[in-house]
């Protein structure tokens, strides 16, 4: 039995004549409003320090694809580096990382805890570039990107998990991650891959609005 926890009715694939949509994301063709443009759009690339993933995994190439055809496309790319929340035993804020980062980044984020959106001005730079969907990868998948995805979510962001673009510890809490974005319709959005969204990158136009706010 499916419990329902906040399913929202959206269109199906194809539904609307004209419209711009990840049709093969679940459980839902993302965005939920079929209107996707680049102008909406920033892509958030997690990396982290404690510990740090690897720039030789396999899917960091898949992430700066996505991000280079973003940031063509007209979207924001913005790199964060999030970190474990102080305890004792992990590394201190300011510490020297060897965390991959990326070059086509239009901005660079350190987050003190797993959620970007916590005490940063991450919300606020979103809003005022008029950002509101959000594409979600990098590392590590079980933590930061989960974490400010629910957050997102709860601030009203359309938000797609890119899942080949995510590096995650274990197999098994990848699925589990997956399976709690995916329940009751996409409770926290919907999940996609590279492929598809370069697809409809390349079909849309690019942007032409400002990429000049400082993130902070």
């Amino acid at each position: 039995m499916t419990t329902n926890l906040g399913a929202r009715p959206v269109p199906g694939a194809g539904a609307l004549s004209g419209t711009a949509v990840l049709a093969h994301s679940t459980p839902y063709p993302w965005p939920y409003d079929a209107a996707f443009a680049a102008a909406r759009t920033a892509l958030l690339i997690f990396t982290t320090a404690d510990p740090g993933p690897s720039s030789a995994d396999r899917s960091w190439p898949v992430i700066e694809a996505v991000a280079a055809a973003t940031a063509r496309g007209g979207g924001l790319v913005i790199d964060i580096e999030s970190r474990r929340p102080p305890r004792r035993g992990s590394m201190p804020r300011g510490a020297s990382s060897s965390a991959p980062r990326v070059g086509t980044a239009h901005y660079q984020l350190e987050s003190p805890g797993w959620d970007a959106f916590y005490s940063t001005a991450l919300d606020l730079q979103l809003r005022t570039a008029g950002r509101d969907l959000l594409l979600l990868a990098g590392a590590w998948l079980e933590v930061g990107v989960h974490s400010t995805m629910r957050s997102a979510n709860d601030r009203g962001y359309e938000c797609l998990l890119v899942l080949d673009a995510c590096i995650s510890g274990s197999e098994l809490t990848a699925a589990a991650a997956r399976s709690s974005i995916e329940m009751s319709g996409g409770i926290f959005g919907a999940v996609g891959t590279s492929q598809d969204l370069l697809g409809l990158l390349g079909t849309t136009q690019s942007s032409s609005r400002s990429l000049t706010s400082e993130f902070s």
